[in-house]
């Protein structure tokens, strides 16, 4: 973004104005930067305070590059919070893990197909595949019950 700010003439409240005027994201993008923050337009828009698409002030494009730089260059201090981590895993490693009575049984039956409860699928043609096997099990499941139903009893 920073290259983008000295290559071209920066906007306000508005992604072009047609006469080669960009908005800073539009000009990181153009100067290969990959960025989707649409947060940052709404904000540098906030700033301006623009109404209309216009050219970015001499004091806006400023501001912009000392905030842009002082990102680059903030470090958080993360003292506290790093020794707070540390502490916490230390404590786990010395409380063993509680036992729930319940086993991993991954490996047991990782070759039975369906034995899982929950089956991600990436593709509805995957789910409804699935869906249809189900369906078609259920149905011969009930077909099953109806005919031990109406069997007629065996005398002995």
């Amino acid at each position: 973004m920073l290259t983008g700010l000295d290559s071209g003439q920066i906007i306000v409240s508005a992604y072009t104005d047609g006469s080669g005027g960009v908005c800073p994201m539009l000009a990181a993008h153009r100067r290969g930067g990959r960025t989707s923050l649409a947060s940052f337009a709404r904000a540098w828009d906030r700033y301006t305070e623009a109404q209309s698409a216009r050219r970015a002030t001499e004091r806006e494009l400023r501001t912009l590059r000392a905030m842009l730089e002082a990102s680059l260059w903030y470090e958080p201090d993360r003292g506290d919070l790093d020794r707070a981590v540390a502490e916490l895993r230390e404590r786990g490693r010395e409380r063993p893990k509680r036992d729930t009575g319940e086993r991993n049984r991954s490996r047991e039956l990782r070759g039975r197909p369906g034995w899982a409860w929950l089956r991600v699928f990436r593709r509805l043609d995957d789910w409804e595949a699935a869906l249809a096997i189900a369906e078609e099990q259920r149905a011969d499941q009930a077909a099953a019950r109806l005919a031990e139903r109406e069997r007629p009893l065996e005398r002995v």
